[in-house]
């Protein structure tokens, strides 16, 4: 499995032909509700003669010339990477590009070092095509109006908070009245807000420090701050002896937050045949991901981002397939945490209004690729406490997952 070439902007796009079984689907389906009329029930009996790819292939949707993929965070390295995830993967070895390599569809990573709120703004611009997205900044952003959809789960992701050596934080509850670094907006508010109502406390008991992940940690590692919370992107502190773990949500799956690929509904509705190439490709990223026998090596890029170490990760991770923590399915367990995040995201006056969870997701695309890669009863399901489902995720491999993942299963 080899890298491609990318940059903070447009990447080199390189891809597969267009699979034409949705575009002949829906152009027999136009014809045949329009049989009634004697000239087009014709064309259409004389289609099924001469072949009705010509008729599809005629209609064929031709995608854009440029696909804009938001990526909610600053990224790592220079250029920027998406760090860790299956998205990750997608990126860096190029699922995406690879897909729309004959339609010499050009792809475009575009870095948030705003993170959330930032990606909401370009969303309701029109300036992305889709993008990674938390579960509070997304929610926000539906409440508002943002008009994007769910088409995929990028994993669950737990919270950490981090008490600097010497601040007197030995426990969660000493947090009381000490300066804590916590981005507002973001995920980690929402995961922030349960545990400060799971300990019987809330926001108003300590000082919020509202700063971005990067300013956080310099002024947490300068003693302006006592704690920190974020991702596992902060461990390195415990290495260095600057820190100490005090709360995580490692042991709590019901107050871990989880990530998600938006859509906005302009290019859904003017490309749905690029929609639904687009979630196969992340789709084949997140099954690679799913494969034991790609841990090692997965784990090993992540680490390469720079501040994560595989040490970290194995110990995250350990005795947990890396399919159950990185599933893209809306199982009952992702839907559960979705409706639990607004109705907690209103009742911390995070949003002015709640909206209908299933209403928001669109498990169109996600369906079309899983049938189509053969993956429908590839991953485990979770009910909505985090508990496996029985009698799924079989892991049943797919005969065929297209030239992209035979090429990979090669290298």
């Amino acid at each position: 499995m080899t890298g491609r070439g990318y940059a903070t902007r447009v990447v080199s796009a390189c891809t597969l032909p267009a699979n034409s079984w949705n575009t002949a689907m829906t152009s027999t389906r136009s014809l045949a509700s329009r049989a009634r009329r004697p000239l087009l029930a014709a064309l259409v009996f004389l289609s099924s003669l001469t072949g009705a790819s010509i008729s599809a292939n005629a209609k064929a949707e031709e995608p854009p010339a440029v696909i804009r993929f938001g990526v909610s965070n600053a990224g790592v390295g220079n250029p920027p990477r998406v760090g860790t995830g299956w998205n990750a993967i997608a990126q860096q070895r190029g699922f995406i590009e690879e897909e729309f390599r004959n339609d010499k569809t050009k792809v475009e990573w575009i870095f948030f070092k705003g993170q959330g709120p930032a990606v909401n703004e370009a969303l309701t611009n029109k300036q992305l095509d889709f993008t990674t997205l938390g579960d509070l900044p997304s929610i926000v952003g539906r409440s508002v109006g943002v008009p994007a959809r769910l088409v995929l789960v990028t994993g669950r992701t737990n919270t950490y908070l981090i008490a600097r050596t010497g601040s007197g934080i030995e426990k969660f509850s000493d947090i009381r009245g000490k300066r804590i670094g916590l981005h507002k907006g973001t995920a980690t508010q929402l995961a922030a807000n349960r545990a400060f109502q799971r300990h019987k406390l809330t926001e108003r008991d300590v000082k919020i420090v509202n700063l971005e992940p990067a300013a956080s940690l310099a002024a947490f590692q300068s003693g302006d701050l006592d704690a920190v919370f974020g991702s596992n992107n902060n461990l390195f502190l415990v290495d260095k002896g600057e820190g100490k773990v005090v709360y995580s949500t490692r042991e709590e799956p019901t107050n871990n937050g989880q990530g998600h690929i938006l859509v906005h509904e302009d290019f859904s509705a003017k490309y749905p045949e690029t929609t639904k190439r687009v979630v196969k490709a992340l789709l084949k990223a997140a099954h690679y991901t799913s494969e034991d026998v790609n841990r090692a090596e997965i784990i090993k890029l992540w680490a390469s981002a720079g501040r994560v170490t595989e040490a970290h990760y194995n110990w995250e991770y350990q005795g947990i397939p890396l399919a159950w923590r990185f599933s893209p399915l809306f199982d009952p367990y992702a839907v559960a945490r979705n409706k639990q995040s607004v109705e907690e995201a209103f009742q911390y006056k995070l949003i002015r209004r709640k909206f209908d969870v299933d209403q928001w997701i669109d498990r169109r695309w996600l369906n079309a690729a899983l049938k189509e890669l053969q993956l429908e009863n590839y991953w485990t399901q979770f009910d909505a406490n985090g508990k496996p489902v029985r009698n799924t995720g079989v892991g049943r491999k797919p005969e065929q997952l297209g030239s992209n993942a035979a090429a990979t299963q090669a290298r």
